[in-house]
């Protein structure tokens, strides 16, 4: 089959055009026009990042304007040792779960030291470079660049070798790296660049490497207004696993030599990135620049009073066609994952079957005969290589068939099987995943992947057995509306779950008010589709098959069509709010 799944969906910034600088030559060039042209003896060009540039690229281009001094913030920042002690509590000895740190960027630093190199900079004389993560706080800008960096990047250069920032763990287990990121260095880093996002006078792409892209601060904010207007999509990634298949080989055109894809992540600002196109370039940026610059009006204001400036809904493919089954697994309740990790939500999900083979199934649920303490000694035996866990004799085991949904409050066992491609609609704390069984596999890495039985034990709720899983948890599927336009299903979440899914059969269109709340898509079946705005809001925007995309909640209202003759079906999720 010939895929047209869009690999790298960009939004067109308008207004802007041919802004965007390329090359390290020319970037570099253009600053330096800015200092020549200033008239002033003095200069001082700060250069912020955020943790994981590749800061030695990044320097030797700066060689360029012959600076008369270059500071490195990483003498600022307190020595490895130090921060490890400092960090411990948060960091904790587990090798995926952390603590998330709320505190400042500056309480990681060397406060005497940030106070000696900021009288140095008082009485420096000529072209003074201040360059590296915080580089901000020691001195105001006549010119202000940040260095961006999508986390998707972040996770692939720790792959091969990078470190922590500051770090001297290039051989660490990338689960270690990956957990130090995600609960200190990216909150620290994302509450550290809103502190002046709008005074930023450049920012520069530095995803690619030797391959460096620049724009202007004010091109940057506008096109990130305009998405906040608009349709968009962000961009997807895709990733090999243990138990991946082969369907999105095909449907998403992926490189067929790889033995598998198990993961993509296609609607997760938490993770992925969005692309800017000023038609002579494009600057690459964390999804979440958009989320924290403009929540308001991409969440609405009741989601943004709930949740604040965060994504709280993603959408993520699961393959197992041709694959295995994933990990028997379960997630945390609201107050074991706020006591236990700091988070102020937990992992809420469902599995949508995009598409199945005919022996799909997934595990759901406790069957009538299982028995806590029983269960548990087997696990735990299994998980020790003793035997292997008879996972039907616990857990319910479900058919699954193209177009089914599966509820998965958090507390209930579940996982898909083998031969079911999952679009996962939950909540984005992704991470919280308690692993009871892996079915005697090692990781990619070689490694046994990590199991979590004492915090499962914690969690699961035992009188989620047969009777109400079926009731509640599989297919409660509702009719609200049915015309010879479309049919409008009620999908789910369950009552316990904040989320809200609808989903659409459509013949000629459908008019959606997204009710003040950010609404995530998908096209579930069908080609293509149109997605218009009823008073011409914004140019009409096409998605294909598997695409997840974004209606902000500002667009008010929209409408969807097939783009060719025939029926079509979207799976739409929003935060349940009053008004919803």
């Amino acid at each position: 089959m010939i895929s047209n799944y869009e690999k790298h969906p960009f939004t067109t910034v308008k207004g802007w055009e041919d802004t965007a600088i390329c090359g390290y030559q020319d970037i570099m060039q253009t600053l330096k026009k800015h200092y020549e042209q200033s008239g002033k003896t003095d200069y001082c060009m700060v250069f912020d990042t955020y943790p994981g540039v590749d800061d030695k690229e990044v320097l030797r281009a700066i060689t360029y304007l012959n600076p008369d001094c270059i500071i490195d913030m990483r003498q600022v920042f307190q020595s490895e040792e130090v921060l490890a002690e400092q960090l411990k509590y948060h960091l904790t000895d587990d090798r995926v779960f952390g603590k998330m740190y709320f505190g400042q960027l500056k309480d990681l630093m060397n406060l005497q030291m940030l106070e000696q190199i900021k009288n140095q900079i008082k009485h420096q004389k000529g072209l003074t470079v201040i360059y590296g993560f915080g580089a901000y706080l020691v001195a105001k800008a006549d010119i202000l660049i940040y260095l961006d960096l999508a986390r998707w990047e972040i996770q692939l250069r720790y792959r091969k070798g990078m470190p922590n920032y500051h770090c001297s763990n290039t051989q660490e287990d990338v689960l270690r790296k990956y957990k130090r990121a995600f609960f200190i260095e990216w909150r620290i880093a994302d509450k550290h660049k809103m502190q002046f996002f709008d005074q930023i006078d450049y920012f520069l792409d530095t995803n690619q490497k030797d391959c460096p892209k620049m724009v202007p601060g004010n091109a940057v904010r506008d096109g990130l207004c305009q998405m906040a207007q608009q349709p968009f999509r962000t961009v997807p990634y895709f990733d090999p696993g243990v138990w991946g298949g082969q369907w999105m080989k095909d449907v998403c055109g992926l490189d067929k030599n790889e033995k598998n894809f198990a993961w993509s992540f296609d609607g997760v600002p938490e993770e992925n990135s969005i692309l800017l196109d000023f038609g002579n370039g494009r600057i690459e940026l964390p999804a979440m620049d958009l989320v924290l610059y403009q929540p308001k009006k991409l969440l609405g204001q009741q989601v943004f009073a709930r949740f604040g400036a965060e994504f709280p809904i993603r959408f993520d493919f699961l393959d197992t066609i041709g694959g295995q089954n994933l990990s028997l697994q379960v997630h945390p309740l609201t107050e074991y994952i706020r006591k236990q990790f700091g988070m102020s939500y937990t992992q809420d999900e469902s599995y949508y079957i995009l598409d199945a083979k005919e022996d799909a199934y997934v595990y759901l649920g406790l069957t009538d005969q299982a028995d806590p303490q029983e269960m548990f000694e087997e696990l735990e035996r299994a998980n020790r290589g003793e035997c292997t866990f008879d996972a039907e004799k616990y857990i319910n085991r479900f058919p699954a068939k193209k177009h089914d949904h599966f509820l998965i409050p958090a507390g209930t066992c579940h996982c898909s099987g083998s031969n079911a491609m999952v679009l996962e609609i939950s909540a984005t704390p992704y991470i919280f995943t308690f692993k009871l069984w892996d079915w005697s596999r090692l990781g990619l890495d070689g490694k046994p992947r990590p199991v979590h039985l004492e915090h499962g034990k914690q969690v699961i709720q035992w009188d989620r057995r047969t009777d109400w899983v079926k009731k509640n948890l599989v297919n409660a599927i509702d009719i609200i509306e049915e015309n010879k336009a479309y049919r409008e299903e009620h999908t789910g979440l369950h009552e316990l779950e904040f989320i809200e899914t609808r989903r659409y059969w459509i013949e000629e269109r459908v008019v959606i008010q997204t009710q003040d709340t950010v609404n995530m898509l998908n096209l579930i079946e069908g080609e293509s589709a149109v997605i218009e705005s009823p008073c011409g809001a914004f140019e009409p925007f096409i998605v294909h098959y598997a695409e997840t995309f974004i209606v902000p909640a500002g667009v008010k209202e929209y409408c969807i069509r097939p783009e060719k003759e025939g029926k079509i079906g979207v799976i739409r999720a929003y935060v349940r709010t009053p008004r919803a």
